[in-house]
């Protein structure tokens, strides 16, 4: 079946989004909430956006990042296809 391979992707993606989320509260993403519910409010011209160098590396990691997980949901699927075909 093709259940133990579904389940290992799930369980591997929930594992990187826990990361990631304890990564962001251990870092104060989160810190300043009263804040961060009324920027959208804000009426101010907050002036030039200073574009940081790495801008460009950061677009790069993010392609990247989600080539590299559609190449391996592809893989994943292919995987469960082609291995369990004859039986």
């Amino acid at each position: 079946m093709y259940f133990p391979y579904f389940i290992a992707y799930i369980v591997i993606g929930i594992s990187i989004s826990l990361l990631v989320f304890f990564w962001a509260v251990k870092s104060g993403q989160f810190h300043d909430q009263q804040r961060a519910r009324f920027l959208p409010l804000r009426d101010q011209d907050l002036g030039p956006v200073k574009v940081s160098r790495f801008s460009r590396w950061e677009i790069y990691g993010l392609i990247f990042l989600a080539c590299a997980g559609l190449a391996a949901t592809a893989a994943l699927l292919l995987f469960a296809a082609y291995s369990h075909h004859g039986g």
